[in-house]
């Protein structure tokens, strides 16, 4: 991606494309007002160019024949007090896409362009009007699947990531100073290592604390992934059209009726859940049900959470018992088991207590909000963030950890023997590595990287 001027006008729709009442056009640069005031008929024959900052305008768009094309709300807003920190225009229209795009076309031959990928926002950037992080934190907030998600991202906007930032260089250049005064004081053997040390260490468990948070990331902002496995004929279906309250899958007494995963979404307790019905495990000739329990097997590995389900009438062989032991085994930690048809017998797995499971009947609608808040009470587990400042991404997670890196290589030569002028050098490339996060020392290539998974109106 290649961005032009970052100070001539850009243009594009800032509302998503669809059905709706109306629509706003951005329009952001030096030249900004002068753009909009060639398409704009205000009544009075006023232009924005003579209008305060902050001021709403009605009025018409026409087209290069003077033709009104739309009755639209005319936001003007001078820089340096808007999001881009430049002259900013922004235009209320009726939603239709056609509509849209000539009004588009005209600012255009106008004399504005067409935005990039989050050219709006890497202006607000380059301007200082957000840090870099701030900026990620924009595009998160619009994708955000999840209530947590949504809460992080609003908090990291609002400066929690950034002020973290700021607070470990501040530690870091500490370090630098306590290094120079005792090079410095040197011949008076007055030196400042314990200090160091105590800094350095505090600064390595804090990163090491946010690091951390890069493994939540997924249940935080896609949400969790709730697999339903079992034998065939153990009501696995009828539990998924239970806990998902609509009847998505198709339950009968013939074994084997589900042969494919079947997924369904929800919101639950702020977070967005997924539950997969699955095929039933046994051994199969049909070819069509062996792919579906391959599958099932691929979900009991990729599944954040299991609900091994079985049957409490049946009388389990020596082979299915194995497999459920099996996966028990192999995934403890997030597997829920399901003790179904309660009203019919009690029969338990060999391998389990009564307590380790939830005893259900979902004909009987028995104990099924019991199970629902043992799936929210795992998933509250899952998704626990604590009060850290920030939900790492991809990007900022490999910086973090290059500092890491950097301060662990530096803690072990210090263990030995403190040589102060190599320390200075080593803690500022540091300090460089981590002011990469905020976008002090950012290069173009990343900035393009991280910016082109914007959508255009941002």
């Amino acid at each position: 991606m290649i961005y032009l001027k970052d100070d001539e006008a850009i243009v594009a729709q800032a509302t998503a494309i669809g059905a709706g009442a109306i629509a706003m056009l951005r329009v952001s640069g030096l030249n900004a007002v002068q753009v909009v005031d060639a398409i704009a008929h205000i009544p009075g024959g006023k232009k924005l160019a003579t209008q305060d900052s902050h001021t709403i305008h009605y009025g018409w768009v026409i087209d290069t024949a003077g033709q009104h094309v739309d009755q639209v709300l005319f936001l003007l807003m001078r820089g340096p007090k808007t999001f881009t920190g430049q002259d900013v225009v922004e235009i209320t229209c009726h939603n239709n896409q056609f509509l849209i795009e000539q009004i588009i076309d005209i600012i255009i031959q106008a004399g504005a362009r067409l935005a990039d990928n989050g050219e709006f926002t890497r202006r607000a950037v380059l301007n200082n009007k957000v840090d870099l992080v701030q900026a990620e934190a924009i595009n998160e907030l619009i994708h955000a699947q999840t209530s947590q998600a949504l809460k992080q991202s609003l908090r990291q906007l609002e400066g929690s990531f950034s002020s973290w930032i700021a607070h470990i260089e501040k530690q870091l250049i500490h370090i630098v100073a306590y290094c120079e005064a005792s090079f410095e004081f040197l011949d008076e053997e007055m030196t400042f290592d314990d200090q160091i040390h105590r800094r350095l260490e505090n600064v390595m468990n804090d990163v090491a604390d946010v690091l951390k948070t890069f493994d939540k990331r997924q249940y935080v902002t896609q949400g969790v992934r709730i697999a339903l496995v079992g034998s065939v004929n153990v009501g696995k279906s009828s539990l998924f059209n239970a806990l998902i309250n609509r009847k998505r899958a198709i339950v009968t007494d013939i074994a084997g009726t589900t042969r494919d995963t079947i997924e369904a979404g929800l919101y639950q307790q702020g977070a967005f859940v997924t539950f997969i019905d699955t095929a039933g495990l046994r051994k199969s000739d049909d070819f069509v049900e062996k792919i579906g329990i391959d599958r099932s097997f691929e979900e009991v590995t990729s599944s954040d959470l299991i609900l091994m389900v079985f049957d409490a009438t049946q009388n389990y062989t020596q082979e299915e018992l194995t497999c459920y032991e099996s996966i028990a085994q192999e995934h403890t930690d997030k597997i829920i088991f399901v003790q179904n048809k309660i009203d019919q017998g009690n029969k338990l797995l060999p391998f389990l207590q009564q307590e380790d499971c939830i005893a259900v009947s979902v004909i009987e609608n028995k104990n099924i909000d019991l199970l629902r808040a043992t799936i929210d009470s795992k998933i509250d587990t899952l998704m626990n963030i604590g009060q850290t400042p920030c939900l790492l991404n991809k990007r900022q997670y490999n910086l973090l950890f290059a500092v890491q890196q950097q301060l662990g290589a530096i803690q072990q030569g210090i263990n030995k023997t403190i040589e102060y002028e190599l320390l200075v050098v080593q803690v500022t490339d540091a300090i460089t590595k981590l002011s990469e996060l905020t976008g002090k020392t950012v290069t173009e290539d990343a900035l393009n990287a991280i910016f082109r998974e914007f959508c255009v109106g941002k």
